[in-house]
């Protein structure tokens, strides 16, 4: 993967890249939005604990395919509350701390979920040789 990162734009505000080009050939996994809820349907009031749920779940996903949180080349995510962004950008930083080149990453706020107690969804990318 390369990090593209255009000197002539400003910096990314976070850990992220403005962009990552995957190689040719690459094998692509796209999961579904993942939400902050347990196998036994706990969910968390805490938006951080909510997004460590959603991102041990893409953990698992990847783990389908043999991949893990450093082939990932896109995370969005969505928030019902510009609050939860902290909580959020904490737990998505922990699940990234191994990786050395981080993923592209838009964080969009919305009106809502299925659920009112959901305050976190995520998605990703990934992509290996």
């Amino acid at each position: 993967m390369r990090s593209l990162t255009p000197a002539s734009i400003r910096p990314p505000f976070a850990r992220y890249a403005h962009g990552i080009e995957a190689p040719a050939g690459a094998r692509l996994v796209v999961t579904s939005g993942q939400l902050g809820i347990t196998p036994d349907d706990q969910i968390p009031d805490d938006p951080q604990d909510q997004a460590a749920i959603c991102f041990g779940n893409i953990t698992a996903i990847l783990a389908e395919a043999g991949m893990g949180p450093a082939d990932v080349i896109r995370i969005n995510a969505f928030v019902t509350d510009r609050a939860h962004m902290a909580g959020y950008m904490a737990a998505r930083d922990a699940w990234l701390a191994d990786v050395a080149q981080p993923p592209a990453s838009t964080l969009v706020i919305v009106s809502g979920f299925t659920r009112p107690e959901f305050k976190v969804e995520v998605e990703v990318t990934a992509a290996a040789v």
